[in-house]
């Protein structure tokens, strides 16, 4: 034992940088003329449980389930790449397609504003980190399309129909966060290494929660010589409220229609999940991630009708894909 602490006490300090961990730089890189297509795919499945039912068995208890989810492909094209400082990227909206499904298969009677996103065009500026430098033009389209979910007719104040408009935000406004939310990018990170971020929690209802992210290397995956996948674990814990400066859909103040508009006073108890990306290193682009977490929270009923104290649990998806890899 005496002779393995010496030989290690008496190691060089070449010696010793050698036994360190490999660190590897992450950034994310554009070439000139080549676009990059991603299908986005948000889903959640709610669940409303009212507690027993007055005069009903103090055993059974009353529950609401309804499903929404919202596919969206986005091309991105690069308009000028400086691979040391900013780029600028043109985002195009393909296609976006939102579903509901309630127990009541009551028909949905209104389009979900999200899907107005649909042949819509932005750009946006970013780093060699992946971090969005300026998002004034994504923020842009935000507002103008977060009027397509009000009801045209005013005459009784605002009404805003259920959307997925903020899944949208988490979809478009975290693009390459693992990579971005390094703390020491320029020194480049080893597997087993660990960094902070923190990621939107959407919902149908406006909770402005949000999830504190650990972000873990935990591998890299050589599939050829060009082609090094970084495996970046992320685990979620909830944070609430969210930071004040990301952008939001719609200003004004307004009644919310439906069971989640009925219901008032929301609290955020938990919220608990984990997430994977792969992100290939030598072509400085994400190829894939998938996300999931539960999410629990407690209402009320409008005054005078108390008595009830409703619980609902959200429990979502979130998925992300290159499409058509570049050649």
């Amino acid at each position: 034992m005496a002779l393995i602490v010496g030989i290690i006490g008496g190691c060089t300090s070449a010696q010793k940088s050698a036994l360190a961990p490999r660190k590897t730089l992450l950034t994310v890189d554009f070439k000139p003329g080549q676009a990059l297509k991603y299908k986005f795919v948000n889903s959640r499945d709610m669940a409303v449980d009212w507690g027993p039912m007055r005069g009903g068995d103090p055993s059974k208890t009353k529950i609401n389930k309804s499903s929404e989810s919202l596919e969206m492909v986005v091309l991105y094209t690069p308009v000028e790449v400086d691979p040391y400082g900013v780029s600028t990227i043109r985002a195009d909206c393909e296609s976006a397609k939102a579903k509901r499904t309630s127990e009541s298969a009551r028909q949905q009677n209104w389009q979900d504003a999200a899907e107005s996103f649909a042949g819509k065009s932005w750009t946006f500026t970013v780093d060699a980190r992946g971090k969005i430098v300026d998002g004034s033009g994504f923020r842009d389209v935000l507002l103008q399309v977060g009027q397509r979910a009000f009801r045209a007719d005013r005459s009784k104040g605002l009404i805003k129909d259920p959307d997925m408009l903020f899944d949208v935000i988490a979809m478009q406004w975290f693009l390459w966060d693992s990579v971005s939310s390094v703390s020491n990018p320029a020194k480049g990170v080893a597997v087993g290494d660990k960094w902070k971020s923190v990621l939107a929690a959407p919902a149908t209802m406006v909770l402005f929660a949000a999830r504190d992210v650990n972000y873990t290397l935990s591998e890299i995956r050589v599939q050829d010589a060009n082609n090094r996948i970084a495996v970046i674990d992320g685990s979620y814990s909830l944070l609430w409220p969210n930071p004040s400066e990301w952008p939001v859909p719609y200003t004004e103040a307004f009644q919310m229609s439906g069971i989640y508009g009925f219901l008032r006073g929301y609290k955020m108890l938990d919220l608990q999940g984990q997430g994977q990306e792969l992100f290939n290193i030598d072509a400085g682009r994400t190829e894939r991630y998938s996300q999931s977490y539960t999410m629990h929270l407690s209402a009320s009923l409008p005054m005078g009708m108390g008595g009830v104290n409703p619980q609902i649990t959200i429990d979502q998806n979130s998925t992300m894909e290159l499409l058509e890899p570049p050649k």
